[in-house]
């Protein structure tokens, strides 16, 4: 494995002074709905509100002087985009971001706060990495790809390592899926506290390809962006391939019926805003039945565009 449990520790030591250390949200009804007790840990309330601050962070501050100085670049949907940008200006550094035209307007908007400059592009993986070939080629960046990057990968891995020493009795621990950066380091800080514990993964069934791949033994490309969980519409790279076969007992898909109404009860029972792409790993859990288990959820981000609901109210 290219990233270990040591690598984790060490991430959690590096970005303490950046991150922080999210809550753990616990419902009555929530877990009644669900089938299962569980503890939701609150990604959604990280800074830029997505654990992908932690992988960014952990990422830019392992830079050498050298590289740091030609600033960092990524392409993103959103998430790590902001991430991104925050952890170059918390090392007072440019970024240069990459985003698809489609990305919502919330998204760019932080991106942009964090004073990261935006190359738009098309939708599709083709069109990312060519244009960040390009912004690359322009500016000398380093690229800090969103998952295909072990210092990333651990970074990531310290919110599971932060649920598993808040509540170290869990059966399964459950993280969202799309490139499969978070739930690779779920899975490598959860079986290095507990490798007893079951680690399981969720995704959109119209961004299955991580299903499809871990079922067929080979990467799956991703499926065209129609889920609702806009955060996990890429494909798995084989870094998390390799995490995900060794350490991921399956991958549970969901509809996206199964995903808004898990949205929206976290939203009710828990009064906490999270994100479709976080949802999924709620839904999951009602999916599977884990028949009372203690479940870990990693609620992976809360960045929701709210002024169509409020253009509804008003």
């Amino acid at each position: 494995m290219p990233v270990t449990f040591a690598d984790v520790e060490a991430a959690a030591v590096r970005i303490a002074p950046y991150v922080h250390h999210t809550p753990v949200f616990t419902s009555a009804a929530l877990d009644e709905w669900l089938g299962a007790t569980t503890f939701l840990k609150g990604e959604h309330l990280q800074r830029g509100g997505a654990f992908k601050y932690r992988g960014a962070t952990n990422a830019v501050q392992s830079l050498t002087e050298e590289e740091a100085r030609r600033g960092v670049a990524a392409h993103s949907s959103g998430n790590h985009a902001g991430a991104l940008a925050r952890a170059a200006r918390a090392r007072g550094i440019p970024a240069y971001v990459v985003m698809p035209d489609s990305v919502r307007a919330v998204k760019k908007a932080a991106v942009l706060a964090y004073g990261a400059s935006i190359t738009s592009c098309e939708n599709t993986p083709a069109s990312r990495e060519a244009t960040l070939r390009d912004v690359v080629a322009k500016t000398g960046a380093v690229e800090i790809h969103p998952y295909d990057n072990d210092r990333v990968i651990a970074g990531a891995g310290t919110a599971a390592l932060e649920l598993l020493q808040s509540v170290p009795d869990l059966d399964v621990v459950i993280a969202p899926v799309g490139g499969g950066g978070l739930l690779s380091g779920t899975a490598i800080a959860a079986h290095g506290v507990r490798p007893d514990v079951t680690v399981v993964g969720g995704e959109p069934a119209l961004a299955d390809d991580a299903a499809q791949s871990l079922g067929l033994g080979t990467i799956q490309p991703a499926r065209p962006p129609t889920t609702s969980a806009d955060g996990l519409l890429t494909a798995l790279a084989p870094r998390t391939f390799a995490v995900l076969r060794e350490h991921v007992a399956e991958i549970v898909t969901v509809e996206e019926t199964e995903i808004l109404d898990a949205m929206q009860l976290v939203w009710q029972f828990t009064k906490q805003v999270i994100e479709a792409s976080a949802a999924v790993a709620v839904a999951a859990v009602r999916k599977r039945g884990f028949d009372g288990a203690r479940v870990g959820v990693i609620a992976s981000g809360g960045n929701v565009d709210l002024d169509p609901m409020f253009a509804v109210l008003r």
